[in-house]
């Protein structure tokens, strides 16, 4: 073992209206006592509203850090009352683990399922719509408090009280921390940039990503 939270909370949702958002979004998940089950395209029941953004194999699963709430509240003192789990739109609420000791590639073993971390969380229109405020847009790119996007690699169940541990871990020099400035376009120098679009388990579209910002800072070289 490498590293090892606990499932606090497994929250599944399906699409309906929601204030300032254009078209229905599950993003209000409710909590589900489990087991459910866990495949491909992400927890049984669980749904997105707009799937060009949202979903797909890469983004199946969506865990956040029980411990994150603290900082949205120290920074949003105003929006106390809504800034609890499941306020991040999240299926897995995660205790014991954080940005800093989760990486980019990481393969956890989560019930009996075995899933990657295949990217991290961007903020959208519908996060600031629901809080009511484009700041936590802003807040949540500088302050790297993003969660992580998980691939499922063997489906399975997990239910509350489960297990979120670290089996393997092939990236170990890179920490989601590390990366989310990169990915803010705040840091990332020529040799991190291609180490990262050649990285294990990152997702095709963060891999091709970077490698168009590496291939911008080559051809502006002298």
């Amino acid at each position: 073992m490498i590293a090892s939270g606990i499932i606090a909370q497994l929250r599944i949702g399906t699409p309906q209206s929601v204030a300032g958002v254009a078209r229905p979004s599950a993003y209000h998940r409710q909590r589900v006592d489990g087991p459910v089950a866990v495949h491909e395209l992400g927890l049984a029941g669980d749904q997105v509203g707009n799937t060009r953004v949202h979903g797909g194999p890469e983004k199946a699963v969506y865990a956040y850090p029980l411990s994150g709430y603290a900082g949205w509240r120290a920074e949003f003192p105003a929006l106390v009352d809504r800034l609890g789990p499941g306020a991040m739109g999240e299926n897995l609420v995660v205790e014991g683990l954080d940005e800093a000791s989760v990486h980019l590639g990481d393969i956890i073993r989560c019930g009996t399922a075995t899933l990657q971390v295949a990217q991290i969380r961007e903020p959208c229109s519908t996060f600031a719509a629901v809080l009511g405020t484009t700041q936590v847009v802003k807040a949540m790119v500088r302050s790297g408090r993003c969660g992580w996007y998980l691939r499922v690699l063997e489906a399975g169940h997990i239910a509350p009280g489960d297990g979120h541990v670290v089996i393997e871990r092939p990236n170990p020099a890179w920490p989601i921390s590390r990366f989310s400035p990169i990915a803010a376009g705040r840091a990332g120098r020529i040799e991190e940039l291609a180490e990262l679009a050649a990285l294990a388990g990152l997702s095709g579209y963060w891999r091709s990503k970077l490698a168009r910002r590496l291939d911008e800072q080559r051809r502006a070289l002298p």
